[in-house]
């Protein structure tokens, strides 16, 4: 008995620890996540390109300065024929003009659009911050649900090999009872088929460790071979609350939040549109020199220099009605936002009313699991002892035997699913923590 109590407290103890790897904790992997994920460096660019937009010049807010230079000459023979009936003529008449100067152009009034455009370039920026908190939530829980998968797989593996020493140590028992004449040859080779088959489950589950610590590996954009050891056990929140979720969510929920400020661009879009309604008011002013020669002509050589300003009105009488078409087709765009956003809000209510209740089953099968799990073990304990005084088949023992690992396993499976389901829940309302 003192033997089985030690193959059972086996089952609770890690057999990967023994390798000397450095752990990586979810909260390192998260962290190698945000700093090295493709997705979250994509979108960061994205954003940043958004903050450079947003500037008043970009909206029109700003005047325009302008540098200009031209400068042409010709060769040409010319004939000139005057009024008074005098011809002038000339073979290799030189031409030359120089203009060059700067000009100042500044729109002052557009009918308020240039504000709307501004306002606008804010609203995408802020669009972009709440897309990289999207990308970022959504990575954190692909990252820590990749995690806690594997931490499942690990404790699975332990559990496996947990019964291939118990399995090993029954062979030794039903050898020593076929020398003793107490046993048959076929009950050695079903414990030995038994046992092979524990040790084709571990192949197939290391196979799977290996494919999803490669996944891991690629969400924190490291290199794919690098093997490491994941934390041993994991906890589960049993106190959210359904009211509390549905509150933050219409506040947090990142989805809720896009199609918000959608809605607020759809309206500035509208107030831009109506603003070429009224009139554009440009204000232009330069200084620019000029000078030119002429071999032939009046004026041999000229030059001017100076100050120009003026300025420049212009409004839409008539322009096949596409104004009141380009009007229609934005005030569209805002009811549709406006939908969108109730339509939105209703999925994301039903979501987290689901997954609730998804999280509500597997936080009571995580404690039914747990209670079968340990009237397996008691029994495992009975049977035993059964066995060991031969009362009992090796078939029988087995069956207590695989009923104990398949309840370890449950139990595991039950508490990692409780875990998803509070990521889930948390990465829906828009509050992902660790």
């Amino acid at each position: 008995m003192n033997k089985f109590y030690y193959l059972l407290a086996l089952l609770f103890i890690p057999i990967g620890t023994a390798v000397s790897q450095n752990i990586l904790t979810a909260q390192e992997a998260v962290s190698l996540a945000m700093q090295n994920n493709f997705d979250v460096l994509l979108t960061k660019n994205d954003l940043a390109v958004a903050k450079e937009n947003l500037t008043y010049g970009n909206a029109g807010l700003l005047p325009s300065l302008t540098a200009n230079f031209s400068q042409s000459n010709s060769n040409q023979n010319s004939k000139q024929t005057q009024v008074s009936g005098e011809v002038r003529e000339l073979d290799n008449a030189k031409n030359n003009s120089m203009n060059y100067g700067v000009s100042l152009g500044w729109t002052i009034f557009d009918g308020f659009g240039m504000f709307a455009r501004y306002d606008k370039l804010n609203e995408l920026k802020a669009r972009g911050e709440i897309e990289l908190q999207s990308v970022i939530i959504s990575t954190v829980g692909d990252v820590l649900n990749m995690y806690y998968t594997i931490v499942l797989e690990e404790n699975l593996l332990n559990t496996i090999d947990s019964s291939i020493m118990i399995s090993t140590d029954r062979l030794k028992t039903a050898e020593n009872r076929f020398q003793i004449g107490k046993a048959s040859k076929l009950e050695v080779l079903n414990v030995q088929v038994n046992l092979n088959s524990d040790e084709s489950l571990r192949l197939k589950k290391i196979e799977t460790i290996r494919n999803l610590k490669t996944e891991l590996n690629r969400l924190m954009a490291r290199d794919l071979n690098n093997d490491f050891q994941v934390e041993e056990q994991f906890h589960f929140n049993e106190n959210l609350k359904m009211d509390d979720l549905l509150i933050q969510a219409s506040s947090q929920n990142l989805e809720l939040q896009l199609i918000k400020l959608d809605k607020r661009i759809a309206e500035l879009e509208l107030k831009d549109v109506k603003s070429r309604r009224l009139p554009i008011v440009r204000l232009n002013s330069g200084y620019n020199f000029s000078s030119s020669e002429s071999s032939l002509g009046f004026v041999s050589q000229s030059s001017a220099r100076g100050l120009t300003y003026g300025v420049t009105a212009s409004f839409n009488i008539f322009d096949g009605f596409n104004q009141r078409r380009i009007e229609r087709i934005a005030k569209i765009g805002v009811e549709k936002a406006g939908i969108q956003i109730e339509r939105s809000k209703a999925l994301v209510d039903a979501s987290i009313v689901k997954a609730y209740q998804s999280y509500m089953t597997n936080i009571s099968l995580a404690k039914l699991e747990d209670k079968n799990e340990r009237i397996a073990k008691q029994n495992l304990g009975i049977t035993l002892d059964k066995y060991k005084i031969g009362t009992i088949s090796a078939v029988e023992f087995r069956d207590a035997q695989e009923n104990y690992v398949n309840a370890m396993s449950r139990l595991k499976e039950a508490n990692y699913l409780a875990k998803l389901s509070e990521i889930g829940l948390k990465e829906l309302v828009g509050n992902l923590d660790l």
